[in-house]
């Protein structure tokens, strides 16, 4: 079974301009993150018993379609790249009509909690990312891959 996260626009993420804030896409991302670490078997008990969690180093938001208030939306995430401490990950946020609303390109660190410092993944998570490899190592790389902020002249 694939990863996938569901959700709705909650009427206190729309804004003045009558969509989902920007700022509320981010959090949906974050709350992605967090249903990723369940899925690959970092839940809140095997976070305690491993002293061991995720952090994300970087993101970089692409907003492409404006979610109205109630609009139920989909994320699905993609494995770009991993090693023993980190993940590259591509989140895609579609609605039930299939259109992408915005993707969230993040890299994410595992983190030993005891010592407070970068740590290689437990073996039975790193096991899970492994058959997460596997599942999308076939997969095109999304176009909003490695994308940059600028104006092109």
């Amino acid at each position: 079974m694939s990863f996938h996260f569901k959700d709705h626009v909650r009427s206190e993420w729309v804004d003045y301009n009558g969509h989902m804030n920007d700022a509320a896409y981010a959090a949906v991302f974050s709350h992605s993150v967090d249903k990723l670490m369940e899925y690959i078997g970092l839940d809140e008990s095997a976070r305690e018993s491993y002293a061991y969690t995720i952090f994300t180093l970087e993101t970089h938001l692409c907003y492409l379609k404006e979610a109205r208030k109630d609009e139920t939306i989909h994320v699905t995430v993609q494995l770009l790249d991993d090693d023993a401490k980190r993940l590259h990950v591509f989140y895609t946020m579609k609605n039930d009509a299939g259109e992408q609303l915005a993707t969230s390109e993040q890299m994410l660190m595992g983190i030993d909690t005891d010592k407070g410092i970068p740590a290689p993944f437990p073996d039975t998570v790193a096991n899970r990312i492994d058959s997460l490899r596997q599942e999308h190592e076939h997969l095109t790389q999304p176009k909003q891959v490695g994308r940059q902020i600028g104006i092109k002249r």
